[in-house]
């Protein structure tokens, strides 16, 4: 005699408090200076409190979060912080665009080159090309094919995610980087490494910038 076994359906998997809570302050959902509530967030995202808490906990580890008396508020950078990360950003993601003219599918490529050409139907929308644009650096980064390098290139991103406003959102700057995204995929297309470390250098130097010019 056979036994029917009972079929459960699947759960969804847990939601992740720590990746929610960081995708709200990139997407500008909260900005420097915001305060975070444990109790607020875990109600917003529909998970327990104790996630949450771990989330907080880990975000004020990677110094994402900092402390106003008794409260968490995200954090802010000062000028010299926000220097010092772009002086970072720029070895680092002119690197990886140098390995990705060595290592990059042609299908990674047709990938980049789509999303500019897509691009330039958001350019008077900046919050929409801000999002597209980190989708654009993200693959550049994987395009690389070195791991390490992605991992590194991450955290830098996180602590992008603490400047306040997109340059994009200054007038006539959408039109110039995705130019100046054409002239790295460009040159990574051509396998060209050195021209995609220079043009990921123009290009992260104007865009520091002009957030320097729309802050002052």
């Amino acid at each position: 005699m056979k036994h029917s076994v009972a079929l459960h359906p699947q759960r969804p998997p847990p939601k992740d408090a720590y990746g929610l809570i960081l995708e709200a302050i990139d997407v500008g959902d909260y900005r420097p200076g915001d305060r975070l509530v444990e109790s607020d967030l875990a109600e917003r995202f529909g998970v327990s409190r104790t996630p949450v808490r771990e989330a907080l906990q880990r975000l004020e580890t990677q110094s994402l979060l900092t402390r106003d008396g008794r409260s968490l508020i995200v954090a802010s950078l000062d000028h010299n912080q926000m220097s010092e990360l772009y002086v970072v950003r720029t070895e680092l993601e002119g690197l990886a665009a140098k390995l990705a003219a060595q290592h990059a599918t042609r299908e990674e490529i047709r990938v980049l080159q789509d999303r500019i050409d897509k691009d330039r139907a958001r350019i008077n929308d900046p919050m929409a090309l801000s999002r597209s644009n980190r989708r654009f650096h993200k693959q550049l980064h994987l395009a690389s094919h070195n791991r390490f390098l992605v991992q590194q290139l991450d955290l830098v991103y996180r602590s992008m995610a603490l400047l306040a406003t997109t340059s994009l959102a200054v007038e006539g700057r959408s039109s110039v980087a995705l130019e100046e995204h054409q002239a790295i995929v460009t040159a990574i297309s051509e396998g060209d490494g050195e021209a995609a470390y220079a043009a990921v250098s123009v290009h992260l130097s104007e865009a520091f910038v002009t957030r320097l010019q729309h802050s002052a």
